[in-house]
């Protein structure tokens, strides 16, 4: 949507506060993680952002900052396989995530990271390593985030592709073959130009990692040479003879994995509960930060949905085959930085030991993605640290009791402190008061002159234009408080949607607090089509969706703001009644919304 274009924008205007340094640091009598096995006590030299020395045994350098490791452990800054970055820059620092494999962002913000990567200029924000644009046929997943891309449908268009994506700093490939699923199909890319994508790839010296969905794509993108897969399929179950043939050519391969059980859940209705009811961990979350942890893709809970991965997890583990540790944080259900202690926690209920999952978060994924320089803790690389109280590889949710992080040899505590701060003061600040409500709860005041409403911008059209869809939509008073919306939906966008938009906020985008409403009431006739309500709320760029249908009788539709799982009613900005994602033409009438306290 376009608050997701502005982020983008914004992100070159983001600061940080300054991280603080020492010359020469001393991490002494720690246990090690060293990114393969844990050594009992050791200490740990830095100095002018690299490691010096692993196993210290000498003099005290004078001058040197010396830290305690009685107890604690330390371990290589983790690395968050799969991610897209488009805001809240510098927050996976502060739970210990120091790089990032980007999946798919914006190419300003690649070029901007890669400039400050190659000045040594990052040590507030983790390091991003991005596929930058992703490889997409027009309409395509990867095409509906408000920005140009550039696409292909054949395979002679492959090495010219991917050279662009290289003259523009992306450092691998990453192809997409995502057919949609039941009631929204999608167009993707033809296995030949997938296999043509990953020899011009490979042509250049770069990895090509595909996305899939499901088992048969996965099959595909590896019988093709795809590097890895950065997500895994689900399903309620998978037979032995597909799971022993699927973990054979993985391996056969030499294919690396990435399961991104963190996304998967989110799409199975589950929520990171044990990250939402862990104190030290929202201590570090904003209300904004914290609510996609509470608005996961699934309305209902399938947790078997689950099974056909974890049971595939399993196995490429015992198959001695790399299991990476990813996210895909940025969509809704997962937090950058929080959700990698939540995908750890969940690579281990899927047979991994603690070390194992240690290892998919540090040394793994730098081995898989030629990362020689970090990932580990030995002489001569970034010094990207984290402290911890007590031995996640005992325990995995030890990694989330931090103690210290480390970004290029500088400190983070500056920045956790004001986190923290912030959380604070958020969590002490009386909320703005809410949005009064009108006596009646009307907020469509509908006439030939203008659609208005009580307090707010008012009502718009609302198609998917702006994001380079062909979706149309003709809005038309139709007396007695009512407007006739004529929408046509047409391919060009990923989710193609028209229809009519509320605006409460003073400004587009702007949060409204309408926590005092408990349900949105209307009145709605039409061509007996489906129609849905969504819901976008503070800065949250994936709407939560209920249906509705329209007949050929008005009657009133009924929808308890609490049926909109996990949206802030505090920081709604913007409530829409859409026609799409199946294309057509609709037609619909709508009036007396209200917004009522009961």
């Amino acid at each position: 949507m376009q608050s997701f274009r502005k982020l983008l924008i914004a992100a070159s205007l983001a600061c940080a506060l300054p991280a603080m340094a020492a010359d020469t640091t001393l991490i002494k009598d720690v246990r090690v993680f060293d990114g393969q096995t844990v050594h009992a006590r050791r200490s740990v030299l830095l100095e002018g952002g690299k490691i010096v020395n692993a196993d210290f045994k000498g003099k005290t350098p004078a001058g040197t900052h010396v830290v305690d490791g009685a107890g604690r452990t330390l371990m290589p800054g983790l690395i968050d396989s799969h991610t897209h970055s488009f805001q809240h820059f510098e927050l996976p620092l502060v739970f210990g995530v120091t790089s990032e494999l980007d999946m798919f962002t914006a190419v300003p913000l690649v070029q901007e990271m890669n400039s400050r990567m190659a000045r040594g200029e990052n040590k507030d924000r983790p390091d991003i390593i991005s596929a930058g644009i992703l490889a997409t046929v027009p309409g395509g997943h990867g095409t509906e985030y408000g920005f140009p891309i550039p696409t292909l449908t054949t395979p002679e268009e492959a090495q010219p592709w991917v050279d662009a994506r290289i003259a523009e700093g992306s450092h691998f490939i990453k192809i997409v073959m995502e057919p949609g699923w039941p009631g929204h199909p999608m167009p993707s890319l033809d296995r030949a130009t997938v296999k043509a994508l990953i020899a011009a790839a490979h042509q250049r010296g770069k990895l090509a990692v595909v996305h899939i969905s499901n088992q048969d794509d996965a099959r595909a993108a590896l019988e093709e040479g795809a590097d890895g897969l950065v997500h895994l399929f689900n399903g309620e179950s998978i037979s032995d003879a597909d799971l022993k043939s699927f973990v054979k050519l993985a391996h056969a391969r030499k294919a690396f994995i990435i399961p991104t059980f963190s996304v998967l859940q989110s799409v199975s209705g589950l929520k990171e509960t044990d990250v939402l009811e862990d104190k030290q961990m929202m201590a570090l979350l904003t209300a904004d930060q914290a609510a996609p942890l509470n608005s996961p893709y699934g309305k209902q809970e399938r947790a078997q949905r689950m099974n056909a991965t974890k049971s595939v997890v399993a196995a490429l583990r015992t198959a001695g085959v790399p299991v990476l540790a990813g996210t895909d944080a940025g969509n809704a259900g997962t937090q950058a930085g929080a959700s990698l202690h939540h995908e750890l926690l969940s690579l281990t209920q899927a047979g991994l030991t603690p070390l194992e999952a240690l290892r998919a978060a540090t040394s793994v994924p730098a081995k898989a993605f030629r990362l020689a320089d970090r990932g580990v803790i030995a002489k001569g690389a970034k010094a990207d640290l984290v402290l911890v109280e007590g031995d996640p590889s005992q325990d995995i949710k030890a990694s989330r009791n931090i103690v210290e992080v480390w970004k290029d040899g500088a400190t983070v505590s500056a920045r956790r402190k004001a986190q923290q701060e912030l959380v604070a003061k958020e969590l002490s600040t009386p909320t703005a008061a809410p949005q009064a409500l009108p006596a009646d709860g009307m907020i469509s005041l509908f006439s030939k002159e203008k659609l208005a409403s009580p307090f707010g911008t008012g009502w718009v059209p609302s198609n998917d234009a702006f994001l380079g869809g062909k979706s149309t939509v003709n809005l038309e008073y139709a007396g007695e408080n009512a407007v006739n919306v004529k929408a046509s939906v047409q391919p060009g966008f990923a989710f193609p949607w028209a229809g009519i938009a509320f605006v409460p906020g003073s400004q587009p985008f702007q949060p409204a607090n309408l926590s005092a409403a408990k349900t949105l009431r209307f009145r709605v006739k039409g061509d007996g089509h489906g129609y849905q309500v969504g819901i976008m709320h503070g800065s949250a760029r994936i709407p939560v969706y209920q249906p509705f249908a329209a007949g050929a009788e008005w009657q009133e539709v009924s929808l308890p703001m609490a049926n909109f799982a996990g949206v802030d009613t505090s920081a709604i900005t913007l409530i829409m009644f859409n026609a799409g994602p199946k294309t057509g033409d609709y037609q619909f009438q709508i009036a007396d919304v209200r917004l009522t306290n009961q």
